[in-house]
């Protein structure tokens, strides 16, 4: 059976036909919200279509509020794929995403309807508009990874994956021992790099798609997040992550990790105080930002626009 990811996109001569429309940006400017704006304008203009998330941490069911997720009563009746597909003890990988996302896709242009892919974890926005792909498993020198990080522990993995590949090494938090073991067990099989960045040539996998990127000013972003993350604890942070505690957070490879929820369950383990796991996470999500700029401008062919006031000119100008 063809999955999504081997399928064929369109006529790449075609200038008609359903649309892939991808959302871009840091977290905080606004990609949420106008992507509905967006499918509204869409819809306004005879062309019906549907959110695609690209958000790591929004597949999870129960991860809400850290991952702003917006409610479902607040999505305006338009359907949204790819949000709470996940238990938090399950581990959310890229290439399960790309053929999951694509999967999707096809099937909205199946039925002539166009896909706004939104969301701002890059590696998963960039696996489904490129054609990127994944090394294959192995699950024997897998094994025998994991079982040497038992053993010796991160730190000499992470020297060896440092020697072996400097540029893989550098794109990886020494303490992501999950993406660790990938990048050795690729490298493993004779590929001479992880290849977990962007790809060095831009080759879009579906012909007609628009990239469409929102950027706050710096300084206002700033403030945005930071009070974002306050936000997060008044609304419940706390009872959250408790309740996602008893569904086996902890016991996660992915989930326990995100931004937010490491600082709550620090602080509901009590290492913490309230006060810092704050003040880490405002730390963590405004280094998060800068990479996802970083990340998403080395995109080519994007319309840029003010995050505070996209949707307010949205139809006459984008769709």
């Amino acid at each position: 059976m063809k999955t999504a990811t081997d399928a064929s996109p369109p006529d790449r001569a075609s200038a008609e036909g359903p649309r892939l429309w991808s959302v871009i940006g840091a977290t905080g400017t606004g990609k949420s919200a106008f992507a509905l704006d967006l499918v509204e304008a869409l819809r306004a203009a005879g062309r019906d279509a549907e959110v695609v998330g690209a958000d790591a941490m929004q597949l999870y069911r129960g991860m809400d509020i850290g991952t702003a997720k917006i409610p479902a009563g607040e999505r305006r009746g338009i359907p949204h794929h790819l949000l709470d597909v996940l238990d938090v003890t399950d581990d959310a990988a890229v290439a399960w995403y790309q053929s999951a996302a694509r999967e999707v896709i096809v099937s909205l242009h199946a039925r002539g309807a166009d896909a706004v892919l939104v969301g701002g974890s890059g590696l998963y926005v960039s696996a489904v508009l490129f054609d990127f792909r994944f090394p294959p498993r192995d699950e024997a020198l897998r094994e025998h990874l994991e079982a040497e990080l038992d053993r010796a522990g991160p730190v000499a993995l992470y020297d060896r994956l440092r020697s072996a590949d400097p540029a893989a090494a550098a794109r990886i938090d020494p303490r992501n021992t999950r993406r660790i073991v990938r990048a050795l067990e690729v490298i493993g099989q004779g590929n001479s790099t992880h290849g977990g960045a962007l790809p060095a040539t831009q080759t879009l996998w579906h012909p007609r798609t628009r990239l469409l990127g929102l950027q706050r000013d710096r300084s206002e972003l700033v403030g945005t997040l930071d009070r974002r993350v306050e936000r997060m604890w008044d609304e419940g942070l706390l009872d959250e992550v408790a309740d996602l505690r008893r569904a086996g957070l902890e016991q996660g490879t992915t989930a326990p990790r995100a931004i937010g929820y490491a600082q709550a369950l620090a602080e509901v383990r009590g290492e913490i105080d309230r006060r810092e796991a704050i003040s880490q996470t405002q730390v963590l999500t405004r280094r998060y930002a800068r990479r996802q700029v970083s990340w998403f401008r080395r995109y080519e062919g994007v319309t840029w626009m003010d995050g505070a006031t996209a949707g307010e000119s949205l139809a006459g100008s984008v769709v």
